[in-house]
């Protein structure tokens, strides 16, 4: 992976902060964990930095870090390393290790940055050891929690019409298309929407982009499981947060008995996101068709910016979307019109 000044400048930052002498180590090179428009991640030793995508607003960023550091969602979600936000500057090297304070530091691209205490995240080699339950459990909780202060909207809503988009740009007049538009237009119109919320579930404290690579063990290697990556969270409607292990389970990507140990668990930490016992696709299938076909929408979009052909688990999503978009509307539960 090329290094980038933004990849440069975080390992810096994580460097400085994780060591509060000058002294000489022998550290490790910074390592990059993620690098992508949305976000560059780069850890040093028990520090991560984090820049954040270049048009990411910065007073909802600050509120969500601000959010993560409540108190009353100590164990749920991963506190940051403070969430003091600070003014960018222009100069992509402008950003060292002195000189901040906070969760935030300037510089690195002109993109904000935050600073985390590293976590242990999921063995993707070790798929029968997911935490499910865990995940369960913390949604429920935090999907319980009164909201400590303004937040803005939780994104994931924003996300699915923004990934359509991103599709019809990508493949413009692409008849491999249809099936997702087709799945897309068949959402009621709140789905559609940027808010993607009824309004009578608008108020709930969610996450916004629920997946086993949001949790991490804190302290690291054996502490309990906590969520993190804040950027989409939000007031919203909390069955959005469920939508994507459901949607799994419909396309044929997560065991039916994995399935049910999710529910349980959200269940039995009561999750107000299923609101009466038994089938829960009266309060699911909206969000879950919704990130059927923002899965799906990405799907597309990636394989054409990659010059090849939808992988195995991205076409079992866009033929999730082709048996939606043949159900009669009588057949498909819609929890608000």
């Amino acid at each position: 992976m090329t290094t980038t000044p933004v990849v440069r400048a975080l390992g810096e930052l994580a460097h400085d902060r994780a060591h509060a002498t000058t002294a000489r180590c022998d550290c490790d090179p910074p390592l990059v964990l993620a690098d992508r428009p949305d976000g560059t991640v780069v850890r040093s030793g028990p520090v991560v930095a984090k820049a954040h995508a270049p048009d990411a607003d910065t007073a909802a960023l600050a509120s969500r870090l601000a959010l993560a550091a409540s108190p009353g969602l100590a164990g749920v979600l991963l506190a940051p390393i403070g969430t003091a936000p600070q003014a960018r500057v222009e100069e992509p090297t402008g950003m060292t290790g002195s000189g901040t304070s906070g969760g935030y530091a300037p510089g690195a691209g002109h993109r904000t940055v935050s600073l985390w205490p590293y976590g242990e995240p999921v063995d993707p080699a070790d798929p029968d050891a997911a935490p499910w339950e865990a995940a369960a459990a913390l949604l429920a909780r935090l999907h319980r929690t009164v909201p400590p202060g303004p937040l803005p909207p939780m994104r994931g809503p924003a996300k699915a019409a923004r990934a359509v988009a991103r599709m019809c740009r990508a493949r413009p007049g692409d008849p491999d298309t249809a099936p997702v538009l087709a799945a897309w237009r068949g959402l009621p119109a709140w789905a559609r929407a940027e808010e993607g919320t009824p309004p009578d579930r608008a108020g709930f404290l969610c996450h916004g982009d629920l997946h086993l690579g949001q949790l991490v063990r804190h302290p690291a290697p054996h502490g309990p499981w906590v969520l993190i990556d804040i950027d989409d969270a939000g007031l919203g409607d909390p069955a959005w947060d469920l939508a994507r292990p459901a949607a799994w389970y419909a396309a044929g990507l997560l065991a039916p008995e994995t399935w049910q140990r999710f529910l349980d668990g959200y269940r039995g930490g009561g999750g107000p996101a299923l609101r009466v016992p038994g089938d829960p696709w009266p309060d699911l299938d909206v969000p879950a068709r919704a990130l059927t076909v923002q899965t799906a929408a990405l799907a597309l979009a990636k394989s054409a910016a990659e010059g090849r052909s939808p992988d195995v688990v991205e076409q079992l999503m866009i033929d999730a979307c082709v048996r939606i978009a043949s159900l009669p509307p009588e057949l498909t539960s819609e929890r608000a019109s």
